[in-house]
């Protein structure tokens, strides 16, 4: 960004100084100070050169025998405010994100937020929609507040990267952990000594023995990589749990229960649980994603750091580049309820779904929807907990393009290559941690113009951070589609806020990079997206659906969408489009009716 520092030696009193093949002025630097040079009007985007030599005199210091030395601390860059255009982002494709979005929130969708970051540049923020939507009933809130960029969201395990990941990047980069170091070494021996004794229902049974031996022989790597052996869920907040079946009835006792109090004496006791958990399959024998792997991770970085997560990230990452919108427990922080979009409507119960011993049945505003994190974690967890506004999370999520952020430096590029490579040759779709698009492997997240290398992570209250080096580009995008009541109560995960185009997530990174870099005209092909997007709408409606099932009101949006872009971009094609249209609402009536 046309910065660098240049400090020589006392004993220095002259040297050259070229940047890209320009000369700079040195005649008036003294040796033992420190002077900015501005050297913007030469520099490029991509690599600049700096050349130091002919530094005078000529000579070795008697005592270091070295020769004197000049000094160059180039800063890494921040991100700036800049404009679509000028990093190749086509106004149109921003244009019909927004039209999408805007639809959907009119016919019921929750919020969203949207942050882009393209070569080094904040060129988009947009937020659409509600804090809290509806009433814990499914009605309407009546007293709906607009959500700004400012609002927080609960990352849910987004936070697994923004957190743990770019810690142990740079716990790794400062030489404070290795990868191959054991988990045993950081937890102690207790991670392994005191697993228990039982097998897991539909998988062969571990002998104690065994299941000490793998558990001790963990690794970070292990860890990161999903493939250390733990089961994906163990609950530990659900008392009961049959551990060893999953069945859950008032008749069992889940024996690694830690408790639900949300405070550091049950955060202590809920490692005590991991210490516990058998395995469920050998180490590296295959990839389970699995919340207790980023449990575990946040107590190695609490335990290493002496810190809990939140400070350690506070003062490393988000004090350094003035991030004022992220936190864990943003109550506990500075934040109202008010600052943050709500997420479930009635607690943990799933509209009344599911009940245990202390279970919180209110609108969650500001607290972690995660059960793991709230009840056994305090709300502070390696795997789910934090929240943030898109601008700060791109913001931070930049670095991983960068390795660093001002004056601060934070992971070396290599420490990026590793944890962003391929974990395998067979596992093109994850890295350490890391999700990956691969060849195509998680085209629903990332689009299917996303570079192989592009990588990132989702959440599960409808979130998503996407990192293209190909394209030198970051994208957030934070929905909280759970802020609603469930499409039926026997399917406990299926929120009515899921069913819109809005909470997919997919579609924000594959508009987006529509006409990215080009200079032709995008309205019509836009539009002709837009009807392909309406018929889609309208087929997905689940057969024998009721008429207010959210998939109609998904699709009336899509039309309602087509209609606007055909009236402004589609001319040529009016006729078609007109008819499409009446087709469409005619079908969406009939499945209805019927």
């Amino acid at each position: 960004q046309g910065k660098l520092y240049v400090a020589a030696d006392p004993e220095v009193t002259s040297f050259d100084m070229y940047i890209n093949d320009s000369k700079v002025d040195t005649s008036a630097f003294v040796g033992g100070k420190c002077y900015e040079v501005d050297f913007s009007k030469v520099s490029v985007n991509g690599r600049n050169s700096v050349q130091i030599s002919n530094v005078m005199p000529f000579d070795y210091n008697k005592d270091t025998e070295e020769l004197e030395r000049v000094r160059v601390c180039i800063p890494y860059p921040t991100v700036i405010e800049g404009t679509p255009s000028e990093v190749g982002i086509a106004d149109e494709s921003l244009k019909l994100i927004s039209d999408i979005i805007e639809s959907d929130v009119e016919n019921g969708f929750t919020s969203s937020q949207l942050a882009v970051i393209r070569q080094g540049k904040l060129v988009y923020q947009n937020a659409w929609g509600y804090t809290n939507s509806y009433l814990p009933d499914g009605s309407i809130n009546p007293e709906k507040v607009p959500v700004t960029n400012d609002t927080l969201y609960d990352l849910a395990s987004v936070t697994k990267m923004a957190s743990v990941n770019l810690s142990i990047q740079k716990m790794v980069t400062d030489g404070t952990i290795n990868l191959d170091d054991k988990i045993a070494d950081y937890i102690g021996p207790e991670f392994y000594e005191s697993v228990l004794d039982f097998g897991y229902k539909g998988k062969e049974y571990v002998s104690h023995e065994t299941q000490v031996k793998w558990k001790s022989e963990l690794t970070v790597r292990d860890i990161l990589c999903h493939q250390a052996g733990f089961p994906a869920d163990p609950m530990y907040h659900y008392i009961y749990l049959d551990a060893s079946t999953y069945a859950a009835s008032k008749n069992n006792t889940n024996i690694l229960y830690s408790g639900v109090e949300s405070n550091e004496d049950t955060k202590a006791k809920t490692l005590v649980s991991i210490c516990k958990t058998p395995l469920m399959y050998e180490p590296g024998s295959k990839t389970v994603y699995s919340d207790v792997d980023y449990m575990l991770l946040g107590f190695l970085i609490e335990k290493v750091s002496g810190k809990d997560l939140n400070s350690y990230c506070k003062e490393n990452f988000w004090e350094p580049m003035d991030l004022n919108n992220i936190t864990f427990n943003p109550l506990k922080n500075g934040f109202d309820a008010s600052d943050c979009a709500a997420t479930e409507l009635n607690g943990n119960t799933r509209d009344g779904v599911v009940d245990f011993p202390g279970i919180r049945n209110y609108t969650l505003q500001g607290e972690v929807h995660d059960e793991k994190a709230y009840y056994c974690m305090g709300g502070v967890s390696g795997h789910a907990g934090l929240f943030a506004n898109a601008t700060d999370l791109a913001k931070l999520m930049s670095t991983m393009l960068t390795g660093g952020y001002g004056e601060y430096s934070f992971y070396s590029e290599n420490v990026i290559d590793a944890f962003t490579a391929p974990k395998d040759a067979f596992s093109a779709s994850w890295g350490l941690g890391w999700w990956r698009e691969g060849e195509l492997q998680r085209v629903g997240f990332f689009g299917t113009d996303s570079g192989n290398s592009a990588f990132g992570h989702q959440g599960w209250t409808g979130t998503i951070v996407i990192i293209d080096p190909d394209k030198d580009l970051v994208i957030v995008y934070l929905t909280n589609k759970i802020n609603s009541s469930l499409i039926s109560k026997s399917s406990a995960n299926r929120f009515r806020g899921g069913a819109y185009t809005a909470a997919t997530l997919g579609f924000v990174p594959q508009i987006l990079a529509i006409g990215m870099d080009g200079e032709g005209a995008l309205g019509a092909r836009l539009t002709s997206l837009t009807a392909s997007m309406a018929r889609e709408s309208v087929r997905i409606i689940p057969d024998g659906a009721a008429g207010d099932n959210p998939y109609y009101a998904n699709a009336k949006s899509k039309i309602n969408v087509l209609k606007k872009w055909s009236d402004e971009y589609g001319a040529e094609n009016e006729t078609y489009y007109n008819d499409l249209i009446n087709e469409l609402n005619t079908e969406l009536e009939e499945r209805a009716n019927n």
